[in-house]
Formats: structure tokens, sequence, C-alpha cells
């Protein structure tokens, strides 16, 4: 009996389980996708080069799992008290009925199991998609064969760890549902839908005061972090405790505001105020910021984490990929540093020695560097010297302009080829007439693969150590090489940025659109009194939408803000070393903000629509 109880009650209640079943699926699905990293495209990868980062990436997401499962636990359990306040009154019915409170209590734990059992399957499906995704995502950041690396695969570790955590989140969920039932006064419940709001908005005087001094405390705070860069955390600790503490204050202080400057404000504007059921809109929105300021703080300070984290993450990937660019624009490059004294190196010869095809190669150059001689060339503050043939021939190669000149003109230091190889060498132009009077110093050969990267390089590299153990010294640095070691770093602020961020969006967005469906079902007697007034089905549902924009549009904004001089004085730092690429990380980390805070706002809008709309008809009913 109590199972059929159970089961026709979540069906008659899904539309208050909507948000709380979409914000379980996605806690599921986000877990068991980080959690099935060992079956990861590019960590397989990894792990088959025995790169250490492998072993590294893995515990230090099983370290933030614990993080992020403590989070959804509270998460959970916000949601669970909203279910409950909106139940109460229907509990304390079955108590009037006849049963006891133990009996409601296991009605109530077997509805939530029902759920918690739903939503780890509907989650674990999400989660193995998500991941099938994040893995083809990853190899194709790193130009990896999808052939080779792409599987879709399940996890059962993964799996088994989801369903573990999960499950000792839905017991914890299931025992405190069940206590505060068991405790509770027939009268709480049947009463406990009731709460009484009374619009209190603020002085002029003060709201103002208020805004302008959470202006002060905001803009204090960006000048310290805009002043001292980000590296002060480091170097100047101290500084942090205030510039925080003025930002938090701040933040608080102008949605403390906002109960009495809006409502004024929109008074001064009677064309507005006065337009449809701004009015009504108006103050059920600001008697609301009165009292939940606090929390729409702390879903700013989640908002400006979940996009500052995912930001910085996805932009130091680019940072870095671009950085060893840099470092090796070309798949291999071979110094001959012994070319002074043993001669040049026929690497052409040599490779085809050993077996390789001319065509295994899509580009290739011999690049003789000379020793300058300032009495030839009359620069004296280089140490080697190149040939304007070749240094055009490396440019070209990058996509880079040919050298303007002067010649013979000293090469610009950060522009040069001649980083290939890292040389450690200043070097200058010189026509290549000039070379004839100069002596040979070191022999670099630079070289494009052609076909499979990866057997490409093996055959070059075994040709390469051949040879240097008996005839001489070569310096071999390759692309795919410095790939790989960068390759972990990559994935590890990938992985741990996505986490997070992901982690701090969902809850953020959860909070916010379980709160806006809470004060949606305490306004359904509003709503019916205005449909008794005249109101339409069109100005109540514009009305209740409205509510839920402003709701989800105020915090978003400040966040915002907050996001653009934290990234401001992150990407200062990382250009230190690297360009930053701040137009790819904010197009990614918005396409995830609309996916994920959008989606809960369009589901939250059409739910209070849907509130609004059955107040109203509830008085055809009546």
């Amino acid at each position: 009996m109590f199972c059929k109880l159970a089961l026709r009650n979540v069906r008659r209640s899904f539309r208050d389980y909507g948000v709380y079943l979409l914000t379980l699926t996605f806690g599921v699905c986000l877990f068991y996708t980080f959690s099935s990293l060992d079956g990861q495209g590019a960590m397989v990868y990894l792990a088959q080069s025995q790169n250490p980062m492998a072993q590294v990436i893995h515990s230090c997401i099983d370290v933030f799992s614990v993080f992020v499962a403590v989070v959804l636990a509270c998460l959970i359990l916000y949601a669970d008290r909203f279910l409950m306040r909106r139940r109460k009154r229907e509990l304390g019915t079955y108590l009037l009925l006849g049963l006891s409170q133990g009996q409601v209590s296991f009605l109530l734990v077997l509805e939530t199991g029902l759920i918690g059992a739903v939503s780890l399957a509907l989650g674990l499906l999400l989660g193995l998609a998500a991941s099938q995704g994040l893995s083809a995502l990853t190899l194709s950041m790193f130009s990896l064969r999808m052939d080779a690396f792409f599987r879709l695969a399940f996890s059962p570790r993964a799996a088994a760890r989801t369903v573990l955590y999960f499950g000792m989140i839905f017991l914890l969920v299931m025992g405190f549902s069940g206590i505060q039932i068991s405790r509770a006064k027939l009268l709480d419940l049947m009463q406990g839908g009731r709460k009484n709001e009374e619009l209190r908005p603020r002085s002029l005087r003060t709201s103002v005061l208020q805004l302008v001094l959470g202006g002060v405390c905001l803009a204090a705070a960006y000048a310290i972090l805009l002043t001292f860069g980000m590296a002060f955390a480091v170097v100047l600790p101290f500084l942090c405790v205030p510039m925080l503490t003025l930002g938090t204050v701040g933040t608080l202080l102008v949605f403390r505001s906002l109960s009495g400057f809006v409502l004024r404000l929109a008074r001064s504007h009677p064309g507005f105020y006065y337009r449809d059921l701004h009015l009504f809109t108006l103050r059920q929105w600001i008697s609301r910021v009165h009292s939940t300021y606090l929390s729409q703080t702390v879903i700013c300070i989640l908002l400006l984490l979940a996009m500052g984290i995912t930001a910085s993450s996805i932009g130091l990937n680019r940072t870095i990929e671009a950085a060893a660019d840099g470092q090796a624009p070309f798949d291999i490059t071979v110094q001959n540093q012994n070319a002074d004294h043993l001669g040049c190196v026929d690497f052409d010869a040599l490779l085809t020695a050993h077996g390789m095809e001319s065509d295994a190669l899509a580009w290739r150059q011999d690049t003789p560097i000379y020793y300058n001689d300032p009495a030839v060339t009359g620069i004296e503050d280089a140490s080697a010297a190149i040939r304007l043939s070749d240094c055009n021939g490396l440019l070209a190669r990058q996509g880079a302009p040919a050298y303007p000149g002067p010649l013979p003109g000293l090469l610009a230091e950060g522009s040069a080829p001649l980083a290939t190889g890292n040389l450690g060498l200043t070097c200058v132009v010189i026509p290549d007439e000039m070379a004839e009077k100069l002596s040979l110093r070191r022999q670099v050969w630079s070289a494009d693969y052609a076909g499979d990267p990866e057997e490409t390089e093996k055959q070059v590299q075994a040709a390469l150590a051949e040879y240097q153990e008996t005839t001489a010294y070569l310096r071999v640095e390759s692309r795919l090489s410095l790939y790989q070691e960068i390759m972990g770093n990559k994935l590890l602020a990938l992985f741990l940025g996505l986490y997070l961020g992901l982690t701090f969006l969902l809850a953020a967005a959860a909070v916010l659109a379980l709160q806006q469906l809470s004060q949606a079902a305490d306004n359904a007697a509003r709503y019916a009194v205005l449909r008794r007034l005249g109101a339409e089905e069109g100005m109540l549902s514009r009305s209740a939408v409205q509510q839920v924009a402003l709701a989800f549009l105020l915090p978003l904004a400040l966040a915002l803000l907050h996001t653009v001089v934290g990234m401001k004085a992150a990407n200062d730092l990382i250009s230190t070393a690297a360009k930053v690429d701040t137009v790819h990380s904010a197009l990614v980390t918005g396409g995830v903000l609309l996916a994920v805070y959008g989606g809960y706002f369009l589901a939250t809008a059409l739910a209070c629509r849907r509130l609004a709309l059955e107040g109203g008809a509830s008085v055809r009913r009546t």
C-alpha cells in the first residue's frame, strides 16, 4: 500500500519534484563524468606514454570529488527542505486520516528513495553520454586520433563510486526528513505553508547610502586587485583578507539597498510603474529581496567562482598551448652543436639510410649558424649570425612575415624563429653572401612530418640516436615530446576547472530555482485575487516570468562585473608568460553558462508561470 501511495504521490507531485529531479540528475551526471576519467581518450594516451601526470590527475579528482559530494549534499538537503515546506499540509492530512507519524515518515522515505533511484539511473545515462563528449573534446584539443583512443565505454568503477556517494547522501536526506516529520506537531504541519510577507522598504536615504557604500567597497576591492595584481596572493598575502572582505561586504550592501532604492525609482516613472502588473511584480520581488539579500550575495559569489574558474581553466589551456607552439614551431629540430669541429651532418641521407621514405617529411630546412664577427657584420651585440634566406624560410613556415631589414641587422628578441632549438644565441641577420666571410658555429635542421607523427617520430628518433652514439653530439627537440609533457598540465587544469566551475554553477542555479518556485507557490493566492480583479492570463504570465528574470539576472550581472575585473588581473599575470586568448575562454564560458544557468532559468520561469496561471484558474473553479 505504501509503495503504491508513494508512487502515486511522486507522479502527482512531479511538477514539484521537477527541479529537484533535474538537480539530482545533473549532480549524478557531473560526478560520474569526472569519476570515469580513466576511460577518457586523452587519459588513455597519457597512461600509454607513461606520463606521471596521469596519476596526479586521478589523485586530484579523487580529492575534489569529496568536496563536490559535500557541496551536492548541502544542495540536496536545501532542496529537500523546499519540498518539505511545500508538502507539510499534505503530510498533516495523512495524520488526520489516521496514519501514525512513523508511517508518514516511512512514506516520505519511500518517495525520496524512488526519486533517488530515478535520478541515479537518468544521471548515469546522461553521464555516460557526457563522458564520451568530454573524451571527444579532449582528443580534438590535442589532435589525437579518434580511431586509436576514442572508445564508447561504461566505467563500473565510476558508477559504483557514484552510487556509493549519492546513496550516502540520500540516506542522510531520508533520515533528516524522517526525523523532522516524526518530531513535527500536527498544527505545525497544517499551517506549515502559511507565511506572512510584509513589505518594509527602507528609506530612500538609507538605501542610497547603502548603495554608495557598497560601490565604494567594491571599487576599493577592485583597486587592490588591479593595482597589485593576481600575484599579490603569494607575495603580499595579507592584502587578500581586506580585498575579499571589501568585495563581500560591497556585494551584500548593493543587494540590501535594492529593497528601498528600486521601488522609489520605479514610482518616479508612473507610465512604467502602473502599466500591466509592474506594481504588483516589483512589490513582490522587493519584499523578497528584503529578506533574501544574504542568499543573493551567496549566489552572486557562487556564480563568480563558477565563471572565474571555468574561464581561467580554459584560458590557461589555450595559453599553455600557445606557449608550446612558440617553443616548438616545427615537429622536429636537431642541433649539431659540434658543427664547428666535425662539420655538418647530411640528415636527409641519414634518414634515407634508415629506411625513411622521402615523402615522410612535409617540409625540411638545414640552417647553418655562424660565429658573429663584428669586423664583418658591424654589430657587436650578437654572438651568432644567420643568412637572410634561412631566416625568411623559417619565418615563412611559421606563417610570419619576412625579415624587414636592415642588413645586417639584429634579430628582435621574441620574434626569432631561432627560438626553435633553443639556441640561446643572439643572432644578427646577414646577406647570404656575407656568410662566406664567417665561420660555421652550429647546424640546425628543422622538419615537419607528412604522415602519422608518432610513427615518423619513432623512425627519426631511432636514426638520430644511432648516429649520435658513434659520431657527434646532437640536441633533439620534438614538438610531440613537448606536447606530451604539457598535456598532463593542460588536462589537470581543464578537468579541475570544469569540475569545480560546473559544481558551483549548478549550486547557484538550483538554489535560485528552488527559491523562485517556493515564492511562486506562496503567491498563488495573490494571483487568484488578481484574477478576480480582472487581470488577464497574459498579464499573470508576464508577472511571474518577470519576477524570475529579476531574481536570475541581478546576481548574474554583478557576478559578471566581478568576473571581468578578476579575469583582467588573471590575464595580466598570465600574459607575462604567453599571449592570453580571452575571446575563446569567454565564448566557451558563456556557452556553459547559457546551457546550465539558462536551462534552469527557462525551467523555473515555465514552472512559475504555470503556478501563477493555476492560481488564477482556481477562481473559475470556485
